[in-house]
């Protein structure tokens, strides 16, 4: 087994970070919010052992890629680009492109827009919902009633920053197990207690569990997260959330566009991601005409990659050896 390479590579804002492992086709991989590259640790290997190029990226604003200050620097747009650039830099005509969370939709829309460069896409826990519709800053806020939906709480610049950056470790922490299956407030206690909402002058972690790790995070991975975050702080992370309401701007002219490029879903039945947004899963056969099997895994959370590293490698394996076999 090839050992993992740690790499930096021109992209349009400066550098990209990148892990990879392997050697054949290319299969990028995009991590979410608040993780890195080593979010998919666990797939890296597997991917490399079933004869791929494995490449797990920092995206832009996190840990050692490049963290333009503006706003507008984390545009969709933007985003897509650096993907592109990666795929350039390591000599490749194209990849398959993977994310979860912020990176599922990422890979979404690297698919949309680089259909030249992206030929086969694979959404874990945010499923794919086109573009269009009303604009996001105000649905959101609509979100809730008197209580605050966190992608509303996150778009003042700083006011989260004040919130996790004196106690980065901790705060990682209970939001990593505010959304794991065996960690997360239990069904009972919600919507009092759901962590997604804050109450009017609380904070987000008011409500994370703060007496236990979830079963997939050790005390050395809290340490490689926290290590990033308290080096590079939170605000490249979330000006990715900053800029949604210029992506709805951007992206106008691709409104209700479908994906048609071979595609794979996988979620947790546990993961708001999924409930919230279950008529976007049921709208797949418009929405994603090429996919080849949404998977939903039973009792998982959203971080599903890591809670379940090994049926999600099973089924990025079975799915890729049908995707490439078919170029």
């Amino acid at each position: 087994m090839p050992h993992r390479t740690h790499r930096l590579v021109p992209g349009p804002a400066g550098r990209i970070h990148l892990v990879e492992q392997g050697s054949g086709p290319l299969v990028l991989l995009l991590h979410g919010f608040p993780e890195s590259w080593y979010s998919w640790r666990h797939q890296l290997p597997v991917l490399a052992a079933a004869g791929y190029r494995a490449v797990a990226v920092d995206v832009r604003g996190y840990g050692r890629s490049s963290k333009p200050e503006a706003v507008a620097a984390y545009r969709m747009t933007e985003l897509v680009e650096d993907n592109a650039a990666v795929v350039e830099a390591l000599g490749e005509p194209s990849a398959v492109v993977v994310g979860h969370d912020w990176g599922a939709t990422i890979a979404a829309h690297s698919a949309l827009l680089r259909p030249d460069v992206f030929h086969a896409v694979a959404l874990l826990s945010v499923p794919y919902t086109p573009p269009g519709g009303p604009r996001p800053s105000e649905v959101f806020a609509r979100l809730g009633g008197e209580e605050e939906f966190y992608v509303s709480y996150f778009q003042e610049p700083g006011r989260a920053e004040r919130e996790i950056e004196p106690d980065v470790r901790g705060w990682l922490a209970g939001f990593y197990a505010a959304l794991s299956a065996d960690t997360m407030p239990t069904a009972g206690t919600r919507p009092a207690a759901d962590p997604h909402f804050v109450a009017p002058g609380g904070r987000l972690r008011d409500r994370f569990p703060t007496d236990r790790l979830p079963a997939w995070l050790t005390e050395d991975d809290l340490d490689v997260y926290a290590g990033e975050f308290e080096r590079t702080g939170l605000t490249g992370a979330l000006n990715r959330y900053r800029a949604m309401d210029r992506d709805w701007k951007d992206l106008a002219a691709h409104a209700g566009a479908a994906i048609r490029q071979p595609s794979l879903f996988l979620g947790g039945t546990l993961d708001a991601s999924t409930t919230w947004l279950s008529d976007a899963i049921d709208a797949f056969p418009t929405t994603l005409p090429g996919l080849h099997g949404a998977h939903l895994l039973d009792g998982c959370g959203h971080w599903i990659q890591q809670e379940r590293p090994e049926e999600v490698g099973r089924h990025l394996t079975d799915w890729l050896g049908s995707v490439v076999a078919g170029r």
